[in-house]
């Protein structure tokens, strides 16, 4: 009889209990049915529970895509729903330029390469003759040729014998490296694009297959960046050592995958040049790598302890990272003490900024003021909390006391870390469109190229020019030439 009821109440809870398994169960007395109701009560309140937290769930999701629910400040502006986000600012007056202003337009080209005229034989809305007049005008379209084709040189290379050497010897080709099937622009223009811009491999071919009418591989493409990598070490390793030797440096860290492993590509950054590293480490063990000795710049970086190992003393951290963090408390925690520690240190933060932006700023001028905004930092910071996040960011106040008001010592820093994030977000856009890189040596490649294409942008170099020159000089001397500095305004 037991196993009949057990048999009879799992059917029940599996909701096919049939009419007949029910008279059966009344037959076996009242305190079989009792368990049996009690048993399909329970499992009727647990699939309510489970609907209520999962309507839940929906309607808390449906909130947030709304703009209802809270949004994380950190989450970047790119993955948020279009609606969620605040409405622009409506512009003040006309769009353009005031009355009176000079205005600007496309210069004359340089050059003419080709006239053509155009007059017309009869009226276009009546057809009649026309009475031929000696106005005109000029108007330049620039436009790229219809058939784009890569040049295609056959290089004979007479081989001779030397009866000193006793050996044969031959004249060495400038415009491709050796055994290279495509020369020094195609290459360039090709890395230029994939670590430059971002374009990814597949595009990278339908661009010089269909514009160029010219056949290229994945795999000869990447071989030939490798090699273009390995000469360009030296730039790179200029470049580095102008980071370290900076006045003030820029760094931020992003994560990264190697054939499917997690690295973190690192970036160190000031208006000049931009070098990139791509460790396993995301600690102070990466940092000791590119800092081979003790920093003595300023450092500005987010809140990430690591820089602490490299950069102890002359240090900045971001406050757009500090007034994030309080914007991002403030949507959960709404007790009175939270409230008035970050009206408190919103204040203090927007102060010291309002007070590094005055048109007559000087640390000597203002040093009343700079050392007055440190006490208030200090009391701020020491005062005892019973708020859980007050005293977090009370703590963390504490031990960067000395990094969060450098800005205000030294003119020449900024107060937020934009320039790394900028720098670091052509990687990432870079990473999402081709998924980082499958090799140590892929890897490597990446760090080079992307290094010397992003330094010779801020450097506001053609890199379309200046990398197959120095490819030619290196073919020609053996030796790469150094890195172009920085063009002037005036060409």
């Amino acid at each position: 009889m037991d196993a009949e009821v057990e048999s009879i109440i799992g059917t029940a809870l599996r909701g096919e209990l049939t009419e007949d398994q029910a008279k059966r169960l009344a037959h076996f007395g009242p305190e079989v049915t009792s368990l049996a109701l009690l048993a399909v009560a329970k499992r009727i309140r647990e699939l309510a529970d489970s609907n209520t937290q999962q309507a839940d769930r929906i309607v808390q999701l449906e909130l947030k895509l709304k703009g209802g629910g809270p949004v994380d400040p950190a989450t970047p502006s790119g993955q948020r729903a279009i609606y969620t986000k605040p409405p622009a600012r409506k512009r003040k007056g006309k769009p353009g330029a005031k009355p009176g202003h000079k205005g600007t337009r496309r210069p004359k080209p340089d050059r003419i390469d080709r006239r053509e005229e155009h007059r017309l034989r009869r009226c276009p809305d009546c057809g009649g003759p026309l009475r031929r007049c000696n106005r005109k005008r000029v108007r330049y379209v620039e436009d790229i040729p219809a058939e784009i084709q890569t040049e295609v040189v056959e290089h004979t290379i007479h081989r001779d014998y030397c009866p000193k050497c006793s050996k044969h010897v031959e004249p060495v080709v400038p415009d491709a490296l050796p055994n290279a099937a495509i020369g020094h622009r195609l290459v360039t223009m090709t890395a230029w694009l994939h670590y430059g811009l971002g374009v990814t491999i597949d595009q990278i071919l339908d661009i010089v297959g269909y514009h160029l009418h010219t056949r290229l591989s994945a795999g000869g493409l990447v071989a030939m960046w490798c090699r273009l990598a390995v000469i360009l070490e030296p730039w790179y390793e200029q470049i580095a050592e102008g980071a370290r030797g900076s006045v003030v440096l820029h760094a931020d860290e992003t994560g990264w995958r190697v054939n499917g492993r997690t690295y973190w590509l690192w970036c160190f950054a000031n208006p000049d040049l931009c070098y990139y590293m791509i460790d396993r480490s995301r600690g102070s063990p990466a940092l000791e790598k590119f800092f081979i000795e003790a920093f003595d710049g300023v450092l500005v970086t987010d809140f990430w302890a690591a820089y602490n190992a490299v950069c102890a003393d002359e240090r900045q951290c971001c406050l757009a990272h500090l007034l994030r963090e309080l914007d991002k408390v403030d949507q959960h925690d709404d007790s009175a003490e939270w409230q008035a520690f970050a009206k408190k240190l919103r204040r203090l933060v927007r102060d010291g900024i309002r007070l590094r932006k005055r048109d007559d700023f000087e640390p000597e001028k203002y040093e009343s003021r700079i050392r007055r905004i440190d006490q208030r930092l200090m009391a701020l910071a020491l005062a005892e909390y019973d708020d859980a996040d007050a005293k977090r960011l009370a703590k963390r106040l504490t031990k960067y006391c000395d990094s969060l008001f450098t800005f205000l010592d030294r003119p020449a820093v900024p107060y937020d870390n934009n320039l790394a994030e900028r720098m670091i977000r052509p990687a990432v856009i870079l990473r999402k469109n081709s998924q980082s890189n499958r090799s140590e040596r892929g890897a490597a490649t990446q760090a080079v190229l992307m290094s010397v294409c992003r330094t010779l942008k801020l450097r506001s170099r053609d890199p379309l020019k200046v990398i197959p020159d120095a490819l030619r000089t290196y073919l020609s001397t053996g030796t790469l030439p150094a890195l172009p500095c920085k063009a002037v305004a005036d060409g």
